[in-house]
């Protein structure tokens, strides 16, 4: 180091030979002036102008062209908006409410709130509704004349300022005995004066009567309106005149009057009265002739020419004729009461029970058992006895003939089942036959060829009459029920022709179709159903239900006697003779395993029902065809002791449903035979069903 520098060699590093300087250093003082902008007013007010444009253009861009076409056009409008331009005839407004208040001499002001939408331009209509105008009515002359308009009574006749709404009005001026005065009125409205004088025309005429004698009293529509000589006012129309003096004829006429045009009925010549004659007789209704010629039935009023004798004649059926003569003075009142001589003839009556009553034109005679003199005319005899039906008869005597009656009642039982019909006709179209079943046994002996171990012999006895199906229950019968079902096809062959019978159904959907059966013809429904499913069933029910197993059994085996019951649907013997009944024949031998050697029925599935013959109770297809479903549970068979069933319906609940009768897929031994129980609870091809309902 030397002359106080710092040197720096060339060769870049850093020297101590130059001299250090020293800096000035002045601190900061708080009270200097920060940095800052300043607006001269020039660029205020510019700025404040661009704000107003840009909001004004903003306003343009968004704003909606309203016009307002008021009327009437001198209509003073006031928009109620702190954000409006008006610009000529229209307003530049925002989208939304537009409050506006419109004003005009002789119109309702009107304040309302208008919707102004996204559309560019928009007009609004509006119509000033004008006030009412004030309306007054006089009728010349006349006071309390009734004002109507358009229907509605406002008052009555001077009538004077009353408000009455702009437009076309119906006025209707009316008052009694006058013509109505009706016309069509134009109301200007806005508190205009407008009136109506008008002249009601009378509604009558001055109309004249004289009469020979004079003092007559007139009535005119059943009104005293005064005496000949009279001069009377009489309203327009038609009028029913009745003019009387004492002691001579009524005399009465239709009269036709014009309004305002008078008349005089010319005079009037009054006969002298006839005598009133009232006839009666015992017994009533008599005919009676007057001088030969019939004048009515008794009891019977008449006139009749007086101080003359007339001849009257009385007759009536079962009586002797009756005459009798009459003369009457002019007015005079008189009365003839005849009694009649019956014609009689005795009957004698005789009646089981011997306490029964009889009565004669409904009167009480007593005892049936008598010999009574009958009237010789028509009479209504009744014989009558307690629980017993009443006997009617419209009974005619002769006399001088021997008549006798003999009658026996009916019990109301007897009538009962007399009234019961062999044959009915269900909703569906099916006839149903009436079976009254007794004791049998159903099942088959063990011994039997072909039995099965659920066909233990049962002792039955049925007591309730029933109906059922002579045929299986058609696909079109149950398609009244449920079109949608399909009875399918079996190879390639169609089951679901309109009279095949249905299959492939379920009990649940045969139980359905039975109690649909029973809703068409308002009988009680036997079975309870929850959804599709059957739950229960009411035993006392007359409603329709499938067939008990005991009532199929009845049906397919019990001919003459109980005591013998057929073992096959033909006979006792196999093979079933030719075209009995649909079985497994040979034409279905090529997808059946068993059928029935050297027969052929010629269908290869279902027939129509009632093809073949049906059996001595009169019920097709009992075997064969389609196996059918009854009502029964599949359960345990069979009494200990053989303790007989009284009407079974079966187990209470299980599993399965008994199936009974042979089907066209048949055509074992086991098969075939009528004590043949199959069960199931799926459908199938050669499943079907019949319907049946108790009597009572």
């Amino acid at each position: 180091m030397s002359d106080g520098k710092l040197n720096t060699p060339d060769n870049g590093n850093r020297g101590f030979d130059d001299p250090i300087t020293p800096i000035d250093f002045t601190p900061v003082d708080g009270t200097e002036k920060k940095f800052s902008i300043t607006l001269s007013p020039v660029k205020i007010v510019l700025s404040l102008i661009l704000l107003v444009f840009a909001g004004a253009a903003w306003f343009v861009l968004s704003a909606r062209s309203v016009y307002l076409d008021v009327r009437p056009g001198t209509s003073l409008v006031s928009v109620n908006h702190p954000v409006t331009v008006k610009i000529g005839t229209r307003y530049l407004v925002l989208e939304g409410d537009l409050p506006i208040t419109v004003t005009s001499e002789g119109y309702y002001d009107l304040d309302t709130t208008l919707t102004v939408t996204e559309e560019a331009a928009q007009t609004f209509l509006i119509e000033m509704l004008p006030l009412p105008g004030i309306f007054t009515v006089n009728t010349e002359g006349l006071e309390g004349a009734s004002v109507a308009i358009d229907g509605e009574v406002v008052g009555t006749t001077p009538l004077v300022d009353v408000e009455v709404a702009a437009g076309e009005h119906l006025v209707e001026i009316s008052l009694d005995r006058y013509e109505s005065y009706i016309d069509n009125i134009v109301i200007e409205g806005r508190q205009t004066r407008q009136g109506l004088d008008v002249e009601l025309l009378p509604a009558w005429a001055n109309v004249g009567f004289a009469t020979t004698p004079a003092g007559a009293t007139v009535t005119v529509d059943g009104f005293d309106v005064g005496q000949t000589p009279l001069l009377t006012e009489i309203l327009e129309g038609s009028h029913e005149v009745l003019i009387k003096l004492t002691a001579h004829k009524i005399w009465t006429e239709t009269i036709d009057v014009l309004a305002r045009v008078d008349m005089v009925v010319p005079t009037i010549t009054l006969e002298q009265a006839d005598g009133l004659v009232l006839l009666q007789s015992t017994p009533s209704n008599a005919n009676v002739t007057l001088d030969g010629t019939f004048a009515g039935q008794t009891p019977l009023e008449f006139s009749v020419t007086p101080s003359t004798t007339h001849e009257l004649t009385f007759f009536l059926n079962g009586y002797e004729e009756t005459r009798r003569t009459i003369t009457t003075q002019p007015e005079e009142e008189t009365s003839l009461n005849v009694t009649l001589q019956p014609i009689t003839s005795s009957v004698e009556i005789s009646v089981i029970p011997a306490d029964a009553e009889l009565f004669v034109n409904g009167e009480l005679m007593g005892n049936a058992n008598q010999t009574i003199d009958l009237i010789a005319a028509s009479q209504m005899l009744e014989i009558r006895r307690e629980g017993y039906v009443t006997y009617e008869t419209e009974f005619v005597s002769r006399p001088g003939l021997d008549q006798k009656l003999e009658v026996t009642l009916k019990t109301l039982e007897q009538q009962r089942l007399e009234n019961i019909k062999p044959f009915i006709t269900n909703a569906a179209g099916q006839t149903m036959k009436l079976i009254y079943p007794s004791s049998f046994q159903m099942g088959a002996s063990r011994r039997e060829p072909g039995r099965q171990a659920n066909e233990a012999i049962r002792n039955i006895s049925l007591t309730r009459p029933f109906y059922m199906s002579l045929m299986e229950v058609s696909n079109a019968q149950f398609a009244m029920f449920d079109g949608e079902h399909s009875s399918g096809v079996v190879e390639g062959r169609t089951l679901s022709n309109n009279n095949q019978p249905v299959v492939r159904i379920t009990w649940d959907q045969a139980a359905r179709f039975c109690n649909w059966l029973s809703e068409q013809e308002g009988l009680p429904a036997f079975y309870t159903i929850e959804g599709d499913t059957v739950t229960d069933f009411n035993p006392d029910s007359t409603g329709y239900r499938l067939p008990t197993e005991a009532e199929w059994a009845w049906s397919a085996r019990v001919e003459e006697d109980p005591s013998s019951l057929l073992k096959f649907p033909w006979g006792a013997q196999m093979p079933p003779p030719a075209n009995h009944g649909n079985y497994a024949d040979i034409s279905a031998g090529v997808f059946l395993g068993r059928i029935i050697a050297n027969y052929n029925d010629s269908y290869l599935g279902t027939a129509p029902i009632g093809s073949f013959p049906p059996n001595s109770n009169g019920f097709f297809d009992m075997g064969g065809n389609v196996a059918e479903w009854v009502h029964d549970y599949y359960g345990a068979t069979g009494q200990i002791g053989g303790r007989e069933e009284l009407d079974p319906l079966g187990p209470t609940n299980g599993t399965y449903h008994v199936i009974r009768g042979s089907s066209w897929a048949h055509g074992t031994l086991t098969e075939l035979r009528l004590s043949f129980r199959d069960y199931n609870n799926e459908p199938r091809d050669d499943v079907g069903f019949r319907v049946a309902r108790y009597l009572e």
